[in-house]
């Protein structure tokens, strides 16, 4: 009986959260989406009820609201990737921001993640990551970006995807220096196996 109370307060506890990304004070909004994304980061289930909320807030104008937000749709991915997928159009638009790598960061590792989880969603997300590849190569947050991709190149990808990502990182691989001659290395690797 404990255990259910503590998951009701939870989910009420959730909710109030959740609210709080229409709350008027910016600072409210970032406090509450930094909490979100810890709650996903414990028990991504408490989230799931409430990804049309989610993807909302991807459209508040502070950075920090939009990258705790999809960091929470990002650990949600595994499970929730046909709700989470909703995120796509709010995700694209946070790739390109011009004012937060932050926020670039968070929605490249988003798409690599929802990317990951079909043949279908890989050839959906691809174009816009191979874009962002381009944009944002050798940034302060590429080796991050390196990293998602890795994770990206390992999971449900379509052979088509698979081709076309060796080919964006290959010449890194061979002649690139450093960490991004190492992962882009990995990545060719586990890709190259996809795309057979």
């Amino acid at each position: 009986m404990a255990e259910e109370n503590n998951k009701t307060m939870s989910a009420a506890g959730v909710a109030t959260l959740i609210d709080g990304l229409s709350a008027s004070s910016r600072r409210h909004r970032q406090e509450v989406s930094q909490d979100i994304a810890a709650v996903a980061a414990k028990d991504p289930s408490l989230l799931a009820g409430h990804v049309d909320a989610l993807v909302d807030a991807l459209d508040r104008p502070e950075a920090q609201t939009r990258w705790e937000v999809l960091d929470a749709l990002s650990t949600m991915t595994d499970a929730y990737a046909d709700q989470v997928s909703k995120a796509f159009d709010g995700a694209e638009a946070s790739l390109f921001d011009d004012d937060s790598a932050t926020v670039r960061l968070a929605a490249f590792l988003f798409l690599c993640r929802l990317g990951a989880t079909s043949p279908a969603r890989s050839d959906e997300v691809w174009p816009l990551l191979d874009e962002a590849i381009q944009c944002f190569h050798g940034d302060a947050e590429y080796r991050d970006m390196l990293e998602g991709l890795l994770a990206f190149a390992g999971g449900d990808i379509s052979k088509k995807t698979a081709k076309e990502l060796v080919s964006r990182v290959k010449f890194d691989a061979e002649s690139g220096n450093g960490y991004i001659k190492q992962f882009s290395g990995d990545i060719v690797a586990v890709a190259k196996g996809k795309a057979k």
